[in-house]
Order: structure tokens, then sequence, then C-alpha cells
């Protein structure tokens, strides 16, 4: 008799112990199928389990963006960085919230972070120079596009944001020539920007 209660109660405790490493998969999981609201809610639960650890603020602040809580996105990566100030995934991920509230010296100011925490960053590069798109300053965000690109030569989005950027500047010939490699590269849309511009 006692062996088949110590069963039952092992049984029990492995039904329904969710550890914070459940929870966080199961989060990240939501994510990955756009149950935003849902992988909140687990990282939720990962961070009352573990409230010193940077990714579930992280990914929960990812999560929230995707539903246009940026400012609340914001005091996530604030949290995060407040954990680890070495954390250039979650620098770059505020800037990216604070581009979304048109903050794009803010932006600017994190993409600046991430950079300076991992000079090989593609993203903190491509997303810089889409902030300095915005400031009107185009020559910049083609250097930043150059440095994404130089970084990572598959970075469709790079060279599709480059195409506009040099549109901007009068520069129609090297425009299409950026937006054919984005839509080889997979970036359908640059085959719009094609059709409307280099025709």
């Amino acid at each position: 008799m006692k062996k088949l209660l110590l069963f039952l109660v092992v049984i029990s405790l492995s039904g329904f112990g969710q550890t914070a490493e459940d929870y966080f998969n199961r989060g990240s999981t939501k994510f990955k199928s756009q149950d935003y609201t849902g992988a909140i809610a687990d990282f939720n639960k990962v961070i009352k389990l573990n409230p010193d650890v940077v990714s579930p603020y992280n990914n929960r602040g990812l999560a929230k963006s995707n539903l246009e809580d940026h400012r609340g996105a914001i005091e996530d990566y604030n949290k995060a960085i407040q954990i680890d100030p070495n954390y250039s995934e979650a620098y770059n991920n505020r800037g990216s919230a604070k581009l979304k509230l048109q903050d794009y010296k803010g932006a600017i100011s994190d993409y600046n972070k991430a950079i300076q925490l991992n000079p090989d960053y593609a993203n903190a590069y491509r997303n810089r120079g889409l902030a300095m798109a915005n400031l009107k300053d185009y020559r910049g965000a083609i250097a930043d596009y150059n440095k994404a690109i130089q970084v990572d030569t598959n970075d469709a989005l790079a060279y599709n944001n480059r195409g506009v950027a040099k549109y901007l500047l009068n520069d129609k010939n090297g425009a299409c020539l950026d937006w054919s490699k984005a839509g080889e590269l997979g970036y359908s849309d640059a085959y719009t920007n094609i059709q409307k511009f280099c025709q």
C-alpha cells in the first residue's frame, strides 16, 4: 500500500507541477503561433517563478509589441536591461518599440547601444537605418543598410529599405537594383516597388 501511495503522489506531482522552463517553452510556442496573449500569460508565470531571468521579460516585451502595446513592451525591455545591462537584444527591441512610437532619436540611441554591445548585430543596423530614414537622414540610413548587408548578405529587408532610401535620394537605378536583390532573396513586396517605380 505504501508503494502505491508513493506512486500516486509522484504521478500527481509530475502531472501538475509546471516548471518555469515548461511555461517558457509553452509561451515560446504560443508566440510562434501568434497567440501573443497566451504567450504573455505564460511568460508572466515564468517571471513569477524566476523574476531575475532576462529572456522572459524580453519575450513578453516582443509579445506586447505584437499586440501594439509598445509602452508595456518598453517596460519589459527596461526590466531586462536592468537585470543584464549587456543584453543587446533588449536594447534593439526597445529601440523598435520606440520606433513604433515615433521616438526616432530614442530608438537610435538604443540601436547604438545594441551595436556597441554586439558590432555584428545586422538587425540593429537595419533598424537604426529605418529610424534614420524616418528622420530623413537617407545617407545615414544607407550607411546602416550597407553595414547590415555586410554582416548578413541575405538580409532582404536591408536591401529593400536601402532601395527606398536610394530612391528618395533620386538614385532610381540603385534603388531598382536593391529591390531586385531583395526580391531574389524572398522579400516579395520589393517587386511591388519595382512595378511602381522602375518601369
